[in-house]
């Protein structure tokens, strides 16, 4: 599959081997469009690679507080040092899981352009496609199997009905 057209590829990244062989399946089979002179004579922008991590967003990973307080505290007191920690190692995993993405790109003839958001994944990843007016949406499929996918969800499964342009899923191989 290969085209000249696309403006705008998004490839949602999550650190997982399925997803980084998403990003390898767009770089390998997916040709930008160059930059050059519009059908209408205005210059148009080279297409872009744009590889797409979501954060979960801090109040769901500190939900997962120390505990509370002991002999009648309060049942949730909100610890900053705690949460400080938590954001600062997400930052730390975003960072290893974007530098990994960009290793992946490094060499290949690509326009690659990076973006990190907070939120909740299957959602944040259909609105910047939809921001970005991407022409296509690449990412990994976990393959999870049926019970885990009816209590984790299935993000590939939500962004295939919700997304604002055609979306390619990589299965990863199990």
């Amino acid at each position: 599959m290969a085209t000249g057209n696309l403006g705008c590829v998004v490839v949602a990244v999550d650190g997982s081997e399925e997803s980084m062989n998403g990003l390898r399946w767009a770089i390998d089979n997916l040709r930008l469009r160059p930059a050059g002179e519009g059908a209408d004579g205005a210059a148009e922008e080279a297409g872009a690679l744009v590889v797409l991590h979501v954060q979960s967003p801090p109040s769901i990973v500190t939900g997962l507080n120390p505990g509370s307080v002991p002999f009648g505290g309060p049942d949730y007191i909100e610890v900053p040092a705690f949460t400080a920690a938590i954001e600062a190692h997400q930052r730390r995993i975003t960072e290893a899981i974007m530098t990994h993405a960009l290793q992946i790109c490094a060499g290949k003839d690509v326009n690659v352009k990076t973006q990190v958001v907070v939120g909740d994944p299957k959602e944040m990843i259909c609105e910047v496609a939809t921001n970005l007016h991407a022409d296509l949406l690449v990412m990994g499929s976990r393959a999870f199997g049926p019970i885990k996918r009816m209590f984790l969800g299935s993000v590939s499964n939500y962004c295939i009905n919700h997304a604002n342009c055609p979306v390619v899923v990589i299965k990863g191989s199990s």
